[in-house]
């Protein structure tokens, strides 16, 4: 009997996230600083400032081994999946364009509390509809930027100011 080493677990989607670059150190731009945003929410400690410097390479490097991917400084579609099917819901902000498991689960929140958005895991018009629906029902700035505010409001727990 062979036992999947690497079962899915029961919340699993499979998520067709937009592709995005492949990223290697010394690159600039958005995509980076997604990457660095990504990396952040996975406990490491860097600035997303959309530069690929030492300190990313090095977050990027141990990210890489911890997943069992190959290590070797550059973001391709194997770590772009893994930064997003591994991210916890809460621990970045949201906004429209950014795509991951964390989406998928405010979209399934987001149903769950009465709005009509599918759970495709990437944050579109119709999510940052609801979202800003959501904001104005719960008298929150209207902004569609998902916050651990509405992130504790969507999940239904007592949230004390």
């Amino acid at each position: 009997m062979s036992t999947n080493p690497n079962p899915k677990p029961y919340h699993f989607y499979d998520y067709s996230f937009t592709p995005l670059p492949d990223l290697h150190p010394w690159d600039v731009g958005p995509a980076v600083a997604e990457m660095q945003d990504l990396l952040r929410a996975h406990g490491y400690p860097i600035r997303a400032d959309g530069d690929f410097g030492w300190k990313t390479e090095q977050a990027l490097k141990t990210f890489q081994r911890r997943s069992g991917l190959r290590v070797d400084s550059i973001v391709g579609q194997q770590t772009w999946t893994a930064l997003k099917m591994t991210v916890q819901p809460g621990t970045r902000l949201l906004k429209q364009g950014l795509s991951g498991a964390d989406v998928g689960e405010l979209q399934g929140l987001l149903c769950v509390n009465g709005y009509s958005v599918k759970r495709t895991g990437n944050f579109d018009e119709k999510t940052r509809e609801a979202v800003v629906g959501f904001q104005h029902r719960h008298h929150l700035k209207a902004d569609g930027i998902v916050s651990s505010v509405m992130w504790t409001l969507l999940r239904g727990t007592k949230f004390y100011t």
